[in-house]
């Protein structure tokens, strides 16, 4: 069941405040997840900070993204526990009540309305569940434009704002997609190998871009591409066959013999 603070239930489509008094807006404990016998998580135990921008990185087949299936509601674990601030337990809500309580995931590849404009798109994630034309045909109130222009200058693409979305570059698309899950007004953005495909100048504007969300969001990056998560790391978590192997700054990391040896190798060398 879904609680406020007081205890009381609350419904799926109600504004959830995860209680952070004690810093922490994201609870994973003791969480284990197992396919036919093998183990994708292993007693993992993981805290984020309310408005941290804290980067995943592991092999491929370390966890990560059975550990984003977890915290969305997508996979059950076999057991442990979640939370979003110390009393929202997500292990009892679905995918849509955990969206709905305000953590957004942005995969790996952009899934955005390619015939619509840009402002379409941003106009349809403000609107909630309403449907598509129905979102589509009706007025937008002056709040509601005006938060979409303050996420068109977040995300860059204010000039792109009547252009059809399908135009868009990779790295374009991707922003937008990323602006519309902050339509939603996420407090916890889970955010998957942003930068693959893209150009060097594109890496460096989402790299701008997710550290300015950080504070007011809190960010989890899972990202392979070890360059980019030197210049936006703050805190690193490692991942390593279902477990936390190491967490701490970048350099911290990097120096980390256990880390190097099963994870970093050769970049830890041209490094």
């Amino acid at each position: 069941m879904i609680v406020d603070k007081q205890g009381s239930p609350l419904l799926a489509e109600d504004n959830i405040r995860p209680d952070t008094r004690h810093g922490v807006i994201l609870y994973v404990e003791d969480v284990s997840v197992s396919f036919d016998g093998f183990k994708a998580l292993n007693d993992l135990s993981l805290y984020i900070n309310d408005g941290e921008l804290r980067c995943l990185i592991g092999a491929n087949g370390a966890g990560k993204t059975t550990l984003m299936d977890v915290i969305t509601g997508k996979t059950r674990p076999d057991v442990g526990k979640v939370n979003f601030g110390q009393q929202v337990d997500l292990l009892g809500m679905d995918e849509t009540q955990i969206a709905r309580a305000g953590i957004g995931r942005k995969f790996q590849k952009p899934t955005v309305f390619e015939m619509l404009t840009v402002f379409e798109n941003l106009e349809l994630s403000l609107a909630g569940d309403k449907g598509i034309w129905t979102n589509l045909f009706h007025k937008l109130s002056g709040e509601q434009k005006d938060e979409i222009g303050k996420i068109l200058q977040t995300i860059g693409l204010t000039k792109e704002c009547y252009m059809q979305a399908g135009a868009l570059s990779h790295g374009q698309k991707q922003w937008l997609e990323i602006g519309m899950l902050l339509a939603a007004k996420p407090r916890l953005l889970l955010v998957d190998e942003p930068v693959a495909g893209m150009t060097g100048q594109e890496t460096e504007r989402t790299a701008e871009l997710l550290t300015s969300l950080a504070g007011e969001h809190s960010v989890v990056v899972v990202e392979h591409d070890m360059a980019f998560v030197r210049s936006i790391a703050r805190k690193v978590t490692v991942l390593h066959q279902g477990s936390v192997l190491a967490e701490g700054s970048m350099s911290e990391i990097q120096s980390n013999p256990e880390v190097v040896r099963v994870y970093l190798g050769e970049d830890q060398g041209a490094a």
